[in-house]
């Protein structure tokens, strides 16, 4: 994942920053404990596709 991009990314829900997951390949949000797949490369940032994070 480019370091530019995951500059300029944010979450689409409160567009606050996003992790980025290399092991599963992922962006995560910590507020809305969402995590983004990044699908050949690419990021797929619609709610619909985000897998909800379970709390620990």
């Amino acid at each position: 994942m480019d370091a530019r991009l995951l500059d300029i990314l944010v979450c689409p829900l409160c567009k606050g920053p996003l992790q980025y997951d290399k092991k599963a390949q992922e962006l995560t949000c910590g507020p809305d404990r969402l995590a983004y797949p990044i699908r050949d490369g690419i990021p797929i940032m619609w709610a619909d596709q985000a897998r909800k994070i379970e709390p620990a």
